[in-house]
């Protein structure tokens, strides 16, 4: 067994440790940075197979920026765990299918004629000279650009039904009021000029003395 061999099982345990710590922690923190391990370890081994820029980006991008983030939520929203128990049971049997599912069809795509473990060997070393990011870019942006403007759209839509989820129409809102009143008034009918008679120093003076 090589050194590269003994770096891949390594990750490869490391990462499927963290994986069944995410879903089977009782702390949500704790699931949270299992999290990060896992997104770590991804990316040790998206470097094994020298996509440089897909390893860095998964920790700039995920474990710096989205999981930073995943932890101030968990921290300040103060999550009732009980709570969260309550409805277990009820959901363990749709689980149990999905995750059954997911068994039988990774099992059909690792063990399979097309994607087994033998139809997949090492990638060939890159020449001298070789960018990566390059070599991605020129594929989004020539075969794979209809794919990727999809993929945009399908996230742009998702962004957008995310919005007018949250700007429903509320009775507290301010949404019942009519645009065209707000924009045709005048000054006349939002100020009032009011004219009040001028208090001499002295009197404001007195006060205060009989007020102490």
């Amino acid at each position: 067994m090589t050194f590269q061999e003994i770096i891949f099982w390594f990750f490869s345990a490391v990462l499927v440790f963290a994986a069944l710590r995410v879903i089977t922690a009782r702390n949500p923190v704790h699931a949270a940075l299992f999290l990060v391990l896992a997104f770590c370890t991804s990316a040790g081994l998206w470097i094994q197979l020298e996509a440089e820029f897909l390893g860095i980006a998964l920790i700039l991008v995920y474990v710096g920026a989205v999981m930073v983030l995943f932890l101030f939520v968990v921290m300040m929203l103060d999550i009732n765990i009980e709570r969260l128990r309550q409805g277990f049971w009820s959901y363990l049997p749709v689980g149990g299918l999905v995750a059954a599912l997911l068994v039988v069809e990774m099992a059909l795509v690792l063990g399979g004629p097309w994607f087994g473990l033998g139809e997949a060997p090492r990638p060939a070393p890159a020449p001298e000279g070789y960018s990566n990011t390059k070599e991605l870019g020129r594929l989004i942006y020539t075969d794979y650009v209809y794919p990727f403007e999809l993929a945009a759209v399908i996230l742009l839509v998702a962004i957008v039904a995310a919005i007018a989820l949250t700007l429903r129409r509320r009775k507290s809102s301010g949404r019942q009021m009519d645009v065209a009143q707000q924009v045709q008034v005048k000054r006349a009918d939002r100020v009032r000029m009011v004219s009040m008679p001028a208090v001499k120093e002295d009197k404001v003076e007195a006060k205060e003395e009989g007020g102490k």
